[in-house]
């Protein structure tokens, strides 16, 4: 199910659903969809608490959440940045009157919990960019492939090929995210099916050996084998042990998913870097990695 798109005049809820933020760093995002995009903006208690390294105490941020999803003129909800502590929420929070009235949340990192979840209640979710760091310099595609997905137009990127790449077309509702938080999810009631869905993956600040192990946690769970197509974002400052893992986060990708045919396309601008492009969690769409192009597009291949 599709959450209605937003329109100048509405009003969406801005909170923090894991790590506490600085409020004045969020001034800047708040007048950008103020004053540009036209959107009145209800803020969350979460936003100036905190709890540790937390946005306030998982009740606080469970509130919030709860609010801003019963609230029937919310018509979507950013988190204002990750971190960590977004899936301690997810058991305490009643999503009966949103499944009733979807709306957006957006957010990326730690926020992949979140859309695990709602793909279970078969609900799209905004994998994006988020407040904090909206106006960063050279994020101006990110967040412009935000606004278009959020004002209802369709999802239609093109991108340069890869040395990696496999060649090949698939089709599927789009998935994933943060890749560390993908396995975190998995056994729980947050985890979600693959099974002949487009994989989208990125971290960042991992060791090259933890990420082999959560690859071969996805392989070895059965999450790989019947996916229509593996997307590759950003794997950002990697770390590695005195004695060196021996292959890159591309490579270890790249031999994890060795035994499939799926499509698989390196290079992807989602992830912890400046390009993030808006990846819409649990719409169908369609991948196609040629020799000289990959697509990733919402008019289906018949």
């Amino acid at each position: 199910m599709r959450p209605n798109p937003i329109q100048k005049g509405d009003t969406i809820g801005l909170l923090a659903l894991a790590c506490k933020v600085n409020f004045e760093i969020l001034k800047p995002a708040i007048a950008l969809m103020e004053n540009i995009w036209g959107l009145k903006i209800v803020l969350g208690k979460s936003l100036t608490s905190e709890y540790h390294q937390f946005a306030g105490t998982d009740v606080m941020r469970a509130n919030d959440f709860q609010m801003m999803l019963d609230n029937p003129e919310i018509k979507a909800i950013f988190s204002a940045r990750g971190g960590y502590g977004s899936s301690r929420l997810l058991d305490s929070i009643d999503f009966t009157v949103f499944q009733k009235q979807p709306k957006w949340v957006i957010g990326f990192s730690d926020i992949t919990a979140v859309h695990c979840h709602i793909h279970t209640l078969n609900i799209e979710s905004l994998h994006a960019t988020m407040p904090k760091i909206f106006l960063q310099e050279g994020g101006e595609q990110s967040l412009e492939s935000l606004r278009k997905i959020l004002f209802g137009e369709e999802t239609n990127y093109k991108i340069e090929p890869h040395k990696l790449n496999r060649l090949g077309v698939g089709e599927g509702q789009l998935i994933g995210g943060n890749l560390a938080i993908l396995i975190h999810v998995i056994g729980s009631k947050s985890d979600i099916n693959y099974e002949g869905k487009i994989l989208f993956l990125e971290d960042v600040n991992e060791y090259l050996y933890n990420i082999d192990r959560m690859m071969i946690q996805l392989k070895r769970s059965g999450k790989l084998q019947n996916l229509a197509g593996l997307i590759v974002g950003s794997f950002s400052d990697c770390q590695d042990n005195d004695v060196p893992f021996g292959k890159s986060a591309y490579e270890i990708i790249e031999e994890a998913v060795a035994d499939y045919d799926f499509p698989v396309c390196y290079g992807f601008p989602v992830g912890h870097e400046v390009d993030n492009w808006a990846m819409p969690h649990g719409r169908r769409l369609s991948l196609l990695v040629e020799e000289y192009r990959v697509s990733l597009k919402e008019n289906l291949i018949h």
